[in-house]
């Protein structure tokens, strides 16, 4: 019997270069070292690069198989080298992201759910696309990777928002109440709305019979946040604080699942055509991966020490 525990994650925050399909190769291997049947699926299309970060060759099969042949994902899966886990590459030669029409994400998402795998972990691409959003949406795990820098902070925040904003106004469009998201932002001075939790609590007061619809549609929207690259203690707190700005700005529940430290040690594996968890198994940082994949599977955040 196929498992049922939550096994689409999905790993996005907006920026590139965070680190994100770092992470994604090395939760991967991590967790089909713990015997877990698991699929990658890198749907960064058009910069598709999770194969090198495995250690393997880019694969000669991909999600333009899927859309324009009809080939099954079962079909599409290579071995990856490490036991238990397949990847599924989304090097798509003549679509664009946003080319791929709705009646199509549909399809792949039904194809994605009714994949026999105990985990499947989706790397997403940079920036806000709908496409991306809502892959996004689809998962039953939402993790988001940030770098500890202005930039990532600030591109996090506008995905996490535009996720949000998009998952309300999807959900009240299947009751018939598509206009009620939109009239109310736009007339947000008037209300004296300031922010989209301040948003989703006046839709509340106003649409009283709207509040139980809100309270269910966004029930299941929680993140899972990882900090890459840091440097230094000061760095890990930012991990709180994003904690804190998601909950007061955007109303959003957050786990603070853990971080690694920037490390050459990823790229210099990436050069050696090894998987880092493999390559540098005893590492900190592989011990860092190992300590928030744990909170992951387990639905827990790290323990900071207060000195």
């Amino acid at each position: 019997m196929v498992e049922k525990e939550g096994k689409i994650w999905a790993i996005g925050g907006g920026k590139g270069g965070t680190g994100k399909t770092f992470v994604t190769s090395a939760m991967g291997t991590y967790i089909a070292g713990k015997g877990k049947r698991v699929t990658l699926i890198d749907i960064d299309i058009g910069g598709a690069n999770l194969h090198s970060f495995l250690g393997i060759s880019r694969p000669k099969k991909s999600l333009t198989d899927f859309f324009e042949a009809g080939a099954s994902l079962n079909k599409l899966a290579v071995k990856t080298g490490i036991d238990n886990m397949s990847l599924i590459t989304g090097d798509i030669h003549s679509l664009a992201s946003d080319n791929i029409k709705f009646t199509q994400k549909l399809k792949l998402f039904r194809h994605i759910m009714k994949l026999n795998k105990h985990y499947v972990i989706i790397d997403l691409g940079a920036g806000s696309h709908n496409n991306t959003i809502d892959t996004f949406l689809m998962a039953d795990k939402k993790i988001v990777i940030l770098e500890p820098e202005i930039t990532s902070v600030e591109n996090m925040y506008h995905f996490i928002k535009n996720a949000l904003f998009r998952k309300l106004r999807m959900s009240l469009r299947e009751y018939g109440f598509k206009d009620i998201v939109e009239q109310m932002w736009e007339r947000r001075e008037e209300y004296n709305i300031k922010s989209l939790r301040e948003l989703i609590d006046s839709i509340r007061v106003n649409f009283s019979h709207v509040g139980d619809i809100i309270d269910r549609e966004l029930s299941d929207f929680k993140l899972c946040l990882i900090l890459n690259k840091i440097r230094s203690s000061d760095d890990i707190l930012i991990g709180s604080s994003m904690k804190s700005i998601f909950m007061k700005y955007l109303g959003v529940d957050t786990k603070f699942a853990g971080f690694v430290e920037y490390d050459d040690s990823v790229w210099r594996s990436v050069r050696e055509r090894r998987p880092f968890m493999l390559n540098y198994s005893l590492s900190r940082s592989a011990k860092e991966v190992e300590v928030f994949t744990e909170n992951l599977l387990k639905g827990k955040e790290i323990k900071l020490s207060r000195n």
